[in-house]
């Protein structure tokens, strides 16, 4: 029998004889087998639970020339107790008690959650594994917790989270890039064998961003069965994708830890970060819904309900040129697009004349600034806009007046001799050090307290070498301690919003995003690039915390050219800001950009609350994609390449509902459609009403497009 709690009440069974534990979401069912160890058995489309289940569905085979048992495959597999593949923990006590076997002691759960406690008293070690689904989005958590009940120290080397995967998910989509290339998507086969991203950077990085998806060969955007899982966590990490001999597969995520890094007193304890998964039966569109609809609910804490502000930052405009009145001249113009928030970026402290020098004197230039940045940001309020800072508060240039005092702030090994390579001509402070930590955190109260400030886009621009805090090794710590720093300031300045850059996209997961309110996605906006970009980040986070700016006509990161209609649109269905110097530009591109922001104003809480999807194509060159709400679809239809064909094929829209009328109108397109088509199709020409159930069976010829060409559509019910 499965054993179910009719109601929410916490249940505590502190000698459990029940063999299973069925957990439900709104959509979903999960089963434990809970002995001889917690394992996921199944996971998927909700049964009913009134229903006994046998337990014989769930006996398996024992082959020949094995071992003579079944040995699940557990929440936490252990190498003791005969599992071959890679195990949850690992660790030792001086050379001992590194194969534990743990045995269940207790366990308390609600139809949604369970808390399951395991004990190896031989080894001296107590587990915890804290499981539970989310009723409404089906998002499932689930983390680890150790405790060294011995009497010595322990020294962990590794504590992994597994996650089972039903063997008809047999291709993983994987994460790939590298800085202003990131979120880069790739699919390949999980038949034999497996995949391992292991990132030392010691941010989450541009590289290996974790999440990875599993899924059937045949599932596409709309159809089929696919498992996505993320590790929030912002330092070095490891994930793996493992097939067993047997034809069971699991997931495996874990921080990863440097050798020594955690030893573990009597009664010292450590707990690894969450890792969220999602199970959805409707395709890559299920899975991210799922994904949008737990971080909208459970992660993002804005501190008002209020609309995203439209943003302005200065960087690409003026990189280290700081004159007062033309950043004044700059804000009268943003102001007049629509700009909302204006942030000045890099170079207003002191002695910031380019990137060699003097990160960590976070004080005003009195050079530059010699009434401090208050006229500014005067200005800028005055204007009716919000006003934002660029700060890198964990970065020190030896070239700075806090360095030459305080050397030993610096993280790293160099005091005994070793010299690690500079990054971007900047180092990393030691925040686990309590002076340098104070420091920080002083200085960020005294700028917040003193001006008007409402917004920080903190930055962190390099990676982590030779971490080393007191001589042992600190990236975890440092992850750690930079948690408590923001949760610390935002607690003295809960009004403040905080920007998550690093160089881009290089520290965005969720756990950074539950003290944060915006990811700056990447440092390339290049709209082409952008595309790829933000359909990868968008697989796991919702548009509203995703930076998305319209660039000026050339790119600064690759010197490719885009009109303003490819640009805008890209920009649109995020979090959208502007890019650029707008001093002196002509009136017809400054109206271009004024036209953009108030299109994204107009449809601004349906981009930032509705539901996103992808729609396959049958041109590999291009991307069908855009967000809905119960009464109107926006949607975007993008050339990437070359067309394959010389007719752009049929648009169906399998999310509309096939009982209603929708009236389509065409919101923006390309200029060059008069130089592509002699006759373009003649729903373009004018609003056309049409029954949904025509539209995803049928379809709308599509015009031909130039590439690097978008346009954008609505369909609203009638």
């Amino acid at each position: 029998m499965i054993y179910t709690v009719k109601t929410s009440t916490s249940h505590v069974n502190n000698a459990p004889t029940e063999r299973f534990l069925h957990l439900q979401s709104n959509d979903n069912s999960l089963i434990l087998l809970l002995d001889p160890i917690p394992a996921i058995i199944f996971w998927g489309r909700k049964i009913d639970r009134e229903h006994a289940i046998p337990s014989a569905l769930f006996d398996v085979p024992v082959g020949q020339a094995r071992l003579d048992q079944h040995v699940v495959l557990a929440l936490c597999p252990e190498h003791g107790r005969g599992d071959f593949g890679s195990p949850g923990i690992e660790g030792h006590r001086q050379g001992r008690d590194w194969a534990p076997v743990f045995n269940l002691t207790a366990v308390e759960h609600t139809d949604t959650a369970a808390t399951m406690t395991l004990s190896d008293p031989r080894a001296g070690l107590e587990l915890t594994i804290y499981l539970a689904l989310d009723p409404e989005s089906n998002v499932m958590t689930l983390r680890h917790r150790v405790v060294n009940i011995g009497s010595s120290d322990y020294t962990l080397d590794r504590l992994a989270l597994t996650l089972p995967l039903s063997e008809n998910l047999n291709e993983l989509i994987t994460y790939h890039g590298r800085w202003s290339h990131e979120f880069q998507m790739q699919r390949i086969p999980l038949t034999h064998g497996g995949f391992i991203q292991e990132n030392r950077r010691g941010r989450t990085s541009h590289e290996s961003f974790p999440g990875i998806i599993a899924l059937q060969p045949e599932t596409d955007d709309v159809h089929g069965n696919v498992i996505g899982m993320h590790l929030g966590w912002s330092g070095n990490h490891r994930l793996r994708a493992q097939v067993k001999s047997d034809g069971r597969r699991y997931l495996q995520a874990e921080p990863l830890l440097s050798s020594g890094e955690v030893i573990l007193p009597p009664n010292g304890a450590f707990e690894t970060p969450t890792m969220y998964a999602l199970f959805s039966n409707q395709g890559l569109n299920g899975m991210k819904q799922g994904f949008h609809h737990y971080v909208r609910n459970q992660v993002i804490n804005f501190p008002e309900a209020k609309p995203r502000p439209v943003h302005f930052n200065t960087w690409e405009g003026i990189y280290f040129d700081h004159e007062p009145q033309r950043i004044m001249a700059m804000a009268d113009a943003v102001a007049g697009m629509g700009v909302e928030r204006f942030i000045l970026d890099d170079g207003w402290f002191l002695n910031r004349d380019g990137e060699t020098r003097a990160l960590g004197d976070w004080i005003v230039d009195p050079k530059k600034y010699p009434q401090g940045l208050t006229p500014l940001v005067d200005h800028v309020n005055q204007l009716g806009m919000e006003f934002g800072l660029w700060v890198e508060p964990e970065m020190v240039s030896k070239d700075s007046d806090v360095f030459r005092a305080h050397p030993d702030w610096m993280l790293g090994l160099d005091d005994l001799g070793y010299r690690q390579p500079s990054g971007r001509y900047q180092y990393v402070m030691d925040l686990q050090n309590p002076d340098a930590y104070n420091y920080l955190l002083a200085t960020l109260d005294s700028l917040l307290t003193e001006y008007n400030i409402t917004y920080l886009k903190w930055d962190m621009n390099r990676e982590l070498v030779q971490a080393a805090h007191n001589g042992l090794p600190a990236y975890h710590g440092q992850t750690l301690a930079l948690y408590t720093m923001i949760d610390t300031l935002r607690a003295r300045h809960p009004l403040v919003e905080i920007e998550s850059c690093a160089s881009g996209g290089g520290r965005v997961d969720y756990e950074v995003l539950k003290r944060t309110h915006r990811f700056w996605t990447s440092d390339c906006n290049d709209a082409l690039e952008r595309q790829s970009i933000q359909h990868g980040m968008l697989m796991f986070f919702p548009p509203e915390v995703m930076g998305s700016h319209i660039g000026p006509y050339r790119s600064h990161t690759t010197r490719r050219v885009h009109d303003m209609s490819l640009r805008g649109l890209t920009a649109l269905f995020g979090h959208m800001g502007a890019e650029l110097d707008p001093v002196g530009l002509p009136d017809v591109e400054l109206a271009a950009f004024a036209r953009y922001i108030d299109l994204h104003k107009h449809y601004r809480e349906l981009l930032h609350s509705g539901k996103c999807f992808n729609i396959p194509s049958g041109d590999s060159g291009q991307r069908i994609y855009g967000v809905m709400n119960d009464d109107v679809v926006l949607l975007a239809v993008v050339q990437i390449a070359m067309p394959q064909y010389a007719l752009a094929g049929r648009l169906r829209l399998p999310v509309l509902d096939g009982d209603k009328r929708y009236r389509i109108d065409v919101l923006d397109s390309p200029a060059a459609f008069s130089s592509t088509m002699k006759q373009q199709p003649s729903w373009m020409a004018k609003p056309l009403s049409i029954h949904g159930d025509q539209l995803i069976q049928i379809g709308l010829s599509l015009p031909i497009m130039d590439p690097e060409s978008a346009m954008l559509l609505s369909f609203t019910l009638e």
